[in-house]
């Protein structure tokens, strides 16, 4: 049987699909390729379509017996989504309704999904568990926390299990350099600053030096990919084994400011990488730190790459190698 990966062409989703394939899963792709890249599916059946067209959802799951779905496709920008609501309950609520019932008219009642640290907000309290409050300050985190509850309204009439991940900020590349960060146009910190290191830019751009932080930069918890990817897999064989839904951080529990970030990428680069204080983006909290200790006791997850330098110099083996990114 087989594991229908939804945005697998994107970032985390093509990272993941290399981690299945390595565990001898079956793999099926689907990506609309609005932001993906064809290039960065390493194996596995690809499907190039929208969630959203119900037939060609229809010819995929009678093509394949699917087993379960890792569920990433979806809009992804904090900015993006204050500026474009509609634009994200569309790409991320709509699309998921469309997946769920494609799901529950084919008989397949487990579903892996890609959550955010966005579904909380200013959190009350640091590190952030699960059990606290959450309030987005963002169309984003409203819209992934809305998927997450259609998913447990689902449970009781249809049988759907779902594990819900929320993690912090995914960064870092394939170790071997096979895959890596490739978003147009980019919006994440850390391929930002490598850009820049690159001579693709000439400075970072910070947004905002006043929050209540020691330097006054936002505070992120950096999770490398392979470990997004690994607990991922090991959130799909919980479902194999409990049939029970649950919701689970994804961080390293430690935090580190933009500008902290960008030091540390000076010494991996050895590149000045020069930087600019802009306007604060909307809808960012101060700080988010995670605390992932239910995921390591529940699903068994022990991150590998859980420090900043490795996170950077796996990011930077891949942006030397692949200045432009994919080519597809």
């Amino acid at each position: 049987m087989a594991i229908l990966v939804t945005g697998g062409a994107g970032y985390i989703g093509s990272h993941t699909v290399v981690e299945l394939l390595a565990h001898g899963e079956e793999v099926v792709v689907i990506d609309n390729l609005r932001t993906g890249h064809k290039g960065a599916v390493t194996g596995g059946a690809f499907y190039e379509g929208d969630l959203k067209d119900r037939a060609f959802l229809d010819s995929v799951f009678k093509k394949h017996e699917i087993e379960a779905v890792i569920h990433f496709a979806a809009s992804s920008l904090v900015g993006e989504s204050v500026q474009e609501p509609l634009n994200y309950y569309d790409n991320n609520l709509i699309a998921s309704h469309s997946l769920i019932s494609a799901m529950i008219d084919h008989g397949v009642k487990k579903i892996v999904f890609s959550s955010t640290a966005a579904t909380y907000g200013e959190p009350e309290e640091i590190p952030i568990r699960e059990e606290i409050a959450t309030t987005p300050t963002s169309p984003y985190g409203e819209t992934k926390l809305a998927m997450e509850k259609m998913f447990r309204w689902c449970d009781g009439p249809y049988g759907l299990k779902s594990i819900s991940l929320r993690y912090f900020n995914a960064a870092g590349a394939h170790p071997d350099g096979l895959i890596g960060e490739d978003h147009t146009p980019e919006s994440h910190l850390i391929p930002i600053i490598l850009q820049v290191a690159l001579g693709q830019r000439e400075a970072i751009g910070i947004f905002g030096d006043d929050y209540p932080t020691e330097d006054g930069t936002c505070i992120r918890d950096y999770i490398h990919v392979m470990d997004l990817a690994n607990a991922h897999w090991l959130a799909l064989e919980y479902l194999r084994k409990n049939d029970t839904s649950g919701v689970f951080n994804l961080g390293n529990g430690t935090g580190f400011s933009v500008k902290q970030v960008i030091e540390e990428a000076r010494k991996v680069t050895n590149h000045p990488i020069p930087e600019k204080i802009s306007e604060r983006r909307a809808g960012d909290p101060a700080v988010l730190i995670a605390s992932s200790d239910r995921a390591k006791e529940v699903l068994g997850w022990k991150p590998k790459y859980n420090d900043l330098r490795t996170i950077i110099e796996t990011a930077w083996k891949w942006h030397q190698a692949n200045p432009n990114g994919f080519i597809d």
